[in-house]
């Protein structure tokens, strides 16, 4: 089993950058992939970032957002840079079993003037 902890969402102006953490713990050796999904209220959750062998963005955050990880904090970020009022949403950090995806609880990110 692996435990997800989000943290480093807030309230930042249009332009602003912002930098999520999320902590593992468990069975991380179990993960083949990390990735950061958010929901707006209202629309579905959405894929932001993957990271595996490869990595992947949401069309919306391409260029801006940058996923990356620290395998000797078993941390994983989400830098977000020109941030835009669109990118408010609730982000969630989420790890890839061959068995089952593993989700934090999510932390609020909103962008507004």
């Amino acid at each position: 089993q692996v435990q997800l902890v989000e943290s480093g969402g807030g309230l930042v102006q249009p332009g602003e950058s912002l930098r999520l953490s999320c902590k593992a713990s468990g069975s991380i050796f179990r993960i083949y992939a990390w990735g950061w999904c958010r929901q707006a209220p209202g629309n579905q959750r959405e894929l932001v970032a993957r990271l595996s062998s490869t990595i992947s963005y949401g069309d919306s955050v391409k260029g801006r957002f940058t996923i990356s990880r620290d395998n000797a904090k078993n941390t994983v970020y989400l830098q977000m840079n020109s941030l835009k009022p669109e990118d408010s949403a609730v982000y969630y950090c989420n790890g890839e079993s061959l068995t089952t995806t593993s989700w934090g609880q999510g932390t609020q990110v909103t962008v507004s003037s």
